[in-house]
């Protein structure tokens, strides 16, 4: 394999990350992981963790702060999410690694920079997991109204965990089919909207069109405030996307999958939302949207199909479920890429039979079962938090991906070495114009309640990994990985 520019003439100590994959040996403590994921799987599984509760439920949040006009915050954090899947995609291809970004920023950052990335984004995984799990539980009281909740969240927590003890490409293939139901739920509901609208077919007595759009204080009734203060809302539902960088290491060829993958995911996951919030401000004032439960139930119940208020429910439970078996899939891999850094126990790099990292599904296992802990303590309290937490790390993770593209891109520059052929465009343009982004993002935050609780939780949790780093890991670091540079690139 061909090795990277600066690694080639490289004196000072380095820690070795392999990007060949040959047949996993369970018995060893660094068995490697299995190369089993489709393209197909790739797509499904970064549309499983981006599409969830978020677009079914929270959603209405984002109209409340924007109104109509959060249909322009949907389009530029779309964007800049695409521009942050270019950048990792770049990065995937020419190492395709489990570890992803972390080991990214610890090969072209600082290895501090990737124990950071790594265990931030795992924090973050956890949270939403566990908000996921919550979810579910809150799911299921419609059907069995008197049992407690914390039992269909233990359910849920082993239904999830035993499924990311199976082959790679059995998950991968569950996945594939929990993400569709979503998926095939979003499309029904527009063209099942776009019915209502064309055909004038009212809704309560609301009579559909686009007028909608600009009735009651018109497009933006909160001005361009109102559009910025969303955006904080807007970004944290498109988080959980970057898991696609996590499959890489998994991936049967990952210079074509991954490419692919980039290119569509971003894109459909904004046109789900911009379609599905666009033909729903066509059929009822902005201000009704989600005031009488999810906004879906509203439209399903104006296509007169019975019982919807149950098949939504169970359309969302499948969502939290997806996006809980996703996060907890790129939870695992971000723990056994930590491990191949040197910055998680060793022990986290053994696999199962089946080629799965054992140690680390125990390890989120436990992690959920605080979090049923928490839900029992505090627990009207639990979503804020996790979502406090999230939304930090999501743009933190962004940043930290596109601060390590930029200096891999640097780095190749001046040593007159090809990025190859799946590279950024207009690079580096978009990579300031993104960063820029991001930091307006840190700072809207601020101007809200939630977001300054963000922003503190997440300022504590880094100082405290930094703590740990300087204590526990740099004694014994040996410098920065060397990440082969994959055969094809």
């Amino acid at each position: 394999m061909n090795q990277s520019p600066q690694a080639q003439g490289r004196t000072t100590a380095q820690r070795s990350v392999r990007t060949s994959f040959p047949a996993p040996d369970s018995s060893g403590p660094a068995a490697d992981l299995q190369r089993r994921l489709s393209t197909r799987h790739i797509r499904f599984i970064a549309l499983g963790s981006a599409i969830g509760t978020g677009l079914f439920y929270g959603s209405s949040e984002t109209i409340k702060a924007a109104g109509p006009a959060v249909l322009l915050a949907y389009i530029v954090a779309g964007a800049m999410v695409f521009i942050v899947m270019r950048a990792l995609g770049e990065m995937a291809v020419r190492h395709p690694v489990a570890g992803s970004f972390a080991q990214y920023a610890d090969r072209y950052i600082s290895p501090l920079a990737g124990f950071l990335t790594g265990w931030v984004f795992a924090f973050e995984m956890l949270m939403v997991a566990i908000a996921d799990m919550v979810a579910a539980g809150k799911y299921m009281g419609l059907w069995f109204p008197s049992t407690p909740g914390w039992v269909w969240m233990l359910a849920a927590m082993l239904i999830i965990c035993g499924l990311n003890l199976l082959q790679v490409s059995v998950f991968g293939e569950l996945e594939f089919w929990f993400s569709l139901i979503k998926v095939v739920t979003i499309i029904a509901m527009i063209v099942g909207g776009i019915g209502l609208i064309v055909f004038g077919v009212s809704m309560g007595g609301v009579q559909p069109g686009l007028h909608h759009l600009v009735d009651d204080g018109g497009f933006a009734p909160f001005g361009v405030w109102g559009i910025v203060m969303s955006l904080a809302i807007v970004v944290f539902s498109f988080g959980g996307v970057e898991t696609l960088g996590m499959t890489a290491g998994e991936t049967g060829d990952p210079g074509k999958a991954i490419p692919k993958a980039v290119n569509s995911v971003p894109f459909r996951i904004l046109i789900f939302y911009i379609l599905s919030l666009g033909v729903m401000f066509c059929l009822f004032p902005w201000r009704n949207i989600g005031t009488q439960g999810s906004p879906f139930v509203q439209v399903f119940t104006g296509l007169n199909i019975p019982a919807a208020e149950h098949i939504i429910n169970a359309v969302v439970l499948t969502a939290a479920l997806s996006a809980m078996n996703a996060i907890t899939y790129t939870l695992i891999r971000t723990l056994y890429g930590l491990a191949q850094q040197g910055q998680a126990p060793r022990s986290f790099l053994k696999l199962s039979r089946t080629g799965v990292p054992f140690l680390p599904v125990t390890m989120v296992f436990s992690g959920l079962i605080l979090g049923l802990v928490a839900f029992l303590l505090i627990p009207d309290t639990l979503f804020l938090l996790v979502a406090s937490i999230a939304s930090f790390a999501t743009v933190f993770t962004w940043v930290m991906i596109l601060v390590s593209h930029y200096r891999m891109r640097r780095e190749l520059r001046g040593a007159r070495v090809g990025s190859g052929a799946y590279r950024m465009p207009a690079w580096p343009v978009l990579s300031w114009i993104a960063l820029a982004f991001m930091t307006f993002v840190l700072v809207v935050l601020l101007f809200s309640d939630t977001g300054r609780l963000a922003l503190l939780v997440g300022v504590v949790l880094a100082a405290a990994l930094t703590v740990v780093y300087l204590v526990a890991i740099k004694p014994r670091h040996a410098g920065r990985i060397d990440l082969e540079v994959a055969e094809d690139v």
